[in-house]
């Protein structure tokens, strides 16, 4: 009871980080301290290292909402360990984040609902009443982190199998056609967003080539990108000498 409480207050306070500094959010940040609360660092340490190697490349890229880290973290590594180990926690990671991801994405969708009351609020110069609507959705965003992280853990994994076999086929598909088609067009808005000068798209091109036909990982790309980025950044801003200026130092020099 003492533990799950425990766990159950961490994943919320890492929901507040995540909509604030997202220093906490990370697998390998939030495990060890469930493992800590469990009881079993080492495994915490284990299962965080393990499950941050499997999310490496997951985030929310535009509109797209990832499969939720911070609970199938939380649930995964407390079951992980009273259940058995990693290979547990993974199993149960997995389901558990993509449960949550649904979640977040009713709360996103219903805190939009606040934006008239800020708009309204901003109009009038009540700016005190914009500073508390910010409480609303930090108590919801922990509240949908820390009851389902309570509820899982208490029961036990069978509530998590038991919820997932629950829902009907057709909606488990179409989850994951959505998932599948969600990131290409967050993607797409970021890259809109982000590439607003034609020869950008040939470091996108570069990036897409060594990837691909090279088969690099994530790291040596960027070792490689940040170099030409800091040449790339130095040859556009490197302010330029014109004739007449030249012209003018030059007369300087002969001024008596």
């Amino acid at each position: 009871m003492t533990s799950a409480l425990l766990v159950a207050i961490w994943a919320g306070l890492c929901a507040l980080d995540d909509i604030g500094t997202q220093m906490l959010r990370r697998p390998l940040l939030i495990a060890p301290v469930v493992g800590l609360i469990m009881g079993n660092l080492q495994a915490g340490l284990m299962i965080g290292a393990t499950l941050e190697v499997m999310w490496m490349g997951v985030g929310n890229v535009g509109a797209y909402s990832a499969p939720d880290m911070i609970s199938g973290t939380c649930i995964g590594t407390a079951l992980g360990i009273a259940s058995g180990g990693t290979e547990v926690a993974v199993a149960l990671a997995v389901p558990t984040s993509i449960l949550a991801q649904q979640l977040l994405v009713i709360y996103k969708t219903g805190i939009v609902a606040l934006n008239p009351i800020a708009e309204k609020a901003a109009e009038s110069g009540d700016f005190s009443k914009i500073f508390r609507l910010n409480y609303i959705p930090m108590v919801i965003a922990f509240l949908i982190r820390a009851v389902p992280t309570f509820i899982a853990i208490y029961l036990g994994a069978g509530v998590i199998d038991t919820i997932v076999a629950a829902l009907p086929a057709n909606i488990m598909g179409g989850l994951k056609v959505a998932g599948s088609v969600i990131p290409s067009v967050g993607i797409g808005l970021l890259m809109l967003m982000m590439i607003k000068k034609a020869e950008l798209w040939t470091f996108l091109i570069a990036g897409f080539a060594l990837a691909v036909y090279l088969n690099l990982s994530v790291l040596p790309i960027t070792l490689i990108a940040l170099p030409i980025a800091l040449i790339y950044d130095y040859a556009i801003t490197k302010p330029t000498v014109t004739v007449s200026e030249v012209n003018t130092e030059d007369e300087g020099d002969y001024d008596l």
